[in-house]
């Protein structure tokens, strides 16, 4: 496994102009290596495990990120968890100093799992990456999803995949 490197993301199968269409091909069963990996880190506010202003927090991040120059196309990813019932955290990966956002690193080993189906079974997702990461308790710091897409795109392309991303150490 390739230290800080990621599976293959296409993102020029883009017919609706805001997500592209992920190709799962290489994500699933991927075992990923991070050591200090570059990310931007953003939360957003949810009711119930809803987000609600995720779009807008996500549209603020890119538009930095973009300016900053700092979007590699081929070392995409956006690591999103649940902190609590009322807030999430979003890693954005990448390439480079991204000013006016808050700046992380990640390192360990993960391995990953790929979903497709409706939002609503992300908790028997949830479930899947703890048995697949040989977690038990009730810690869920260690299991990330990778939401391919927004709803509004996953409904045009009527698949919506998910990449379920566990540490194992």
């Amino acid at each position: 496994m390739e230290t800080n490197a990621l599976p293959r993301y296409d993102d020029s199968d883009n017919p609706t102009g805001c997500c592209p269409r992920f190709n799962p091909e290489g994500w699933d069963g991927a075992k990923l290596h991070f050591e200090d990996k570059n990310f931007v880190r953003a939360t957003t506010t949810a009711m119930m495990h809803v987000p609600l202003n995720m779009g807008r927090v996500f549209e603020r991040v890119q538009k930095h990120i973009d300016a900053a120059q700092a979007r590699d196309a081929n070392d995409f990813i956006v690591l999103s968890r649940d902190l609590s019932p009322w807030s999430a955290e979003h890693l954005f990966a990448i390439s480079g100093p991204v000013p006016n956002e808050e700046s992380v690193t990640l390192s360990g080993d993960f391995v990953t799992k790929v979903f497709e189906g409706p939002y609503r079974d992300a908790g028997n997702w949830y479930h899947e990456m703890r048995e697949l990461a040989g977690k038990t308790g009730d810690e869920d710091d260690d299991i990330y999803f990778f939401y391919t897409t927004c709803p509004k795109c996953a409904k045009a392309y009527g698949e919506n995949y998910v990449v379920g991303v566990a540490r194992t150490s």
